[in-house]
């Protein structure tokens, strides 16, 4: 409707995320992406490889992205950013880097 502006989201009107709450939620979102055996071994950490430690596949980021997208809104563009690096970027990637990218994304105006 001309004029009419829709009311934001509940995730754009909330309080940002801690960095340990948004790595909760990270986890959480991974588990559901990838199955409950993920991570037995121990919880996700800051420094957790998504490569090395966590073996995710390409069709997993589509779905982290998806996931990410439907729990903090679209100021959080997970696709664009991965397309914004190289190769090695994206297999060096860790669950701290997706942290602050949630984070930064949340706090810009």
């Amino acid at each position: 409707m001309p004029g009419h502006s829709t009311p934001p989201s509940p995730t754009e009107t909330t309080v940002v995320p801690t960095r340990e709450q948004v790595l909760t939620d990270l986890e959480r979102i991974l588990v559901e992406v990838v199955g409950d055996d993920l991570l037995l071994d121990e919880p996700l950490h800051m420094d957790t490889s998504f490569n090395d430690d966590l073996q995710l596949e390409s069709i997993e980021f589509v779905a982290l992205a998806e996931m990410l997208l439907t729990e903090y809104g679209e100021r959080v563009d997970f696709v664009n950013w991965m397309a914004g690096m190289e190769l090695d970027q994206v297999v060096a990637l860790t669950a701290g880097q997706v942290v602050e990218f949630v984070v930064s994304s949340l706090t810009e105006d």
